[in-house]
């Protein structure tokens, strides 16, 4: 991939930033940035009257074709508009599952009619969507998932069975893609569907799980006799998890660069406050930091190497595991970092004791760090199967 980028892209940039400082102004600007991983409760309305804004102004769904109500924008264009926001500090997005996972989804694996009739929503930031992967007995180990799903009597529907866990956002989410077992007496990959299934219905409950920090953007749901029509299912049936490895591979896409903004911000707070303790001239430290800096840009270029296949139209491949396994593995190391450089007055900082303890999860939830790494042996170097599985 070319990291230069041309003067139409400049001038791309710039409309970006034009359009961002017009409009990210009032209760937007407030916000401050709020609402991001572990703080997802923050102004919730707020941003989604944000993302409806967005939305309006073809904002949504920048990468998406110009024939699916996308705009069509290159990947650079996409990178673009991902640091920019991020640098504005604009508030985090309430609809990452939608705009991100499933709309490239459907683009790439769904029908003209679902295409049709869900991609609108999403764009116009009408249409929250969770992701139904995760079970109690199937964390990271996503072909293992017991959820099942029957065609109704009458095969107009499918009746769905089961307990989906750490649902982001499923509390305000109008659907959830789900990754059922709709083949009975299949096993691990084989027989599994990805079904679009609407959750204002009898037969779904949502709980939402109160974490130590006092907030709960996780939630348990449980699905008893929950229908969707037969149509929602996305490729056809049994091939569940083709769908769904392609939305993996989606998820660790663009939005990714933002993130990295958000973290090179945490950085440079941590290099700031070991100088102003006088503590960036500690040898340990210095290389700590030194090495993250460098960490931080290898991040960059990884994710940036993994997206080329998609300037072609084409979906990300296994090697978007790299990536994952790179950014949640630094991420918790500068975290740790992070309490290293303020010592005994960590015990005290609020924002450095949130951090720490929610980089924890960075190397668990969207695919374990061991996951991750079984991905990249088996699908990407072509290694045999882990022992024992």
């Amino acid at each position: 991939m070319d990291l230069r980028f041309s003067a139409a892209d400049e001038q791309f940039r710039q409309q970006v930033v034009a359009w961002l400082t017009e409009h990210l102004v009032g209760e937007f600007a407030a916000l401050g940035g709020a609402g991001g991983p572990g703080r997802e409760h923050e102004g919730f309305e707020v941003r989604l009257a944000w993302e409806r804004e967005l939305g309006a102004a073809g904002w949504v769904g920048l990468g998406w074709p110009v024939e699916r109500g996308g705009r069509g924008a290159s990947l650079t264009q996409q990178v673009i508009f991902a640091e920019e926001y991020s640098r504005a500090n604009a508030p985090a997005r309430v609809n990452h599952m939608g705009e991100n996972l499933v709309g490239p989804t459907l683009i790439a694996f769904g029908t003209a009619e679902q295409q049709a009739r869900v991609l609108p929503g999403i764009l116009r930031g009408d249409e929250l969507w969770c992701q139904g992967y995760s079970e109690p007995n199937a964390g990271s180990d996503l072909a293992n998932v017991q959820t099942r799903a029957e065609r109704s009597e009458d095969g107009s529907s499918w009746i769905v069975t089961g307990q989906k866990v750490w649902t982001s956002l499923a509390q305000w989410a109008g659907w959830c893609f789900v990754v059922c077992r709709t083949e009975p007496g299949s096993q691990r990959h084989r027989g599994l569907s990805y079904l679009l299934v609407p959750m204002d219905q009898p037969g779904v409950e949502i709980r939402p799980i109160v974490q130590m920090s006092g907030t709960s953007e996780f939630n348990e749901v449980f699905f008893d006799g929950a229908r969707t029509d037969t149509s929602n299912v996305v490729g056809a049936p049994g091939d569940g998890w083709k769908v769904a490895m392609g939305t993996l591979a989606f998820e660790r896409g663009v939005s990714t660069l933002a993130q990295q903004i958000g973290f090179a911000r945490e950085l440079d707070h941590i290099v700031d406050q070991a100088r102003r303790r006088g503590r960036s001239s500690d040898p340990v430290l210095r290389q700590r930091l030194v090495a993250a800096w460098i960490g931080l840009r290898l991040i960059r270029y990884n994710a940036l190497r993994s997206m080329t296949g998609l300037e072609d139209g084409g979906a990300p491949g296994p090697e978007a595991s790299i990536s994952k396994l790179q950014w949640a593995s630094w991420h918790r190391s500068m975290a740790n970092l992070g309490m290293d450089v303020l010592g005994p007055d960590a015990l005290i900082d609020e924002e450095a004791q949130s951090l720490f303890l929610f980089t924890r999860a960075d190397t668990i939830y969207g695919g374990s760090n061991q996951i991750q790494r079984n991905v990249i042996g088996e699908r990407v170097l072509g290694l045999p199967r882990e022992p024992g599985r």
